[in-house]
């Protein structure tokens, strides 16, 4: 595991398997892999497998305009990894991490930031 692995894990903390996501969410593992390769949801292979962050799921659900700010990251050049940085750093200006602010239903801001930065 590289030291940049390293940090990401630090950051994003509990990370869930396509089968462990797709149980809650009510859904095959099958249709999270599609939801990474539409861009609505972010994945990275950790321990051999594709996995993606625990807190992107609130309950049965995505989080609250998760799909949309992936989108915007993504059509800002973000690659994942700079994706998943951005919505697990703190900002002092939240406060917090955009993806708890997206988690409290804050997103609207977070939307907002992430947009700006496509321009």
């Amino acid at each position: 595991m590289t030291q940049s692995d390293r940090e990401l894990d630090e950051l994003v903390g509990e990370w869930l398997t396509l089968r462990e996501a797709a149980a809650p969410l009510g859904v095959s593992p099958n249709r999270i892999k599609t939801l990474i390769r539409e861009n609505r949801l972010m994945g990275v292979v950790r321990g051999g497998e594709l996995s993606i962050p625990a807190a992107f799921l609130d309950g049965p659900d995505l989080v609250k305009g998760l799909p949309g700010t992936i989108v915007l990251l993504t059509d800002a050049g973000f690659s994942t990894e700079e994706a998943l940085r951005w919505l697990f750093t703190p900002d002092d200006t939240l406060p917090g991490t955009p993806i708890q602010a997206m988690r409290e239903n804050r997103g609207t801001e977070v939307r907002r930031r992430a947009q700006g930065m496509a321009f």
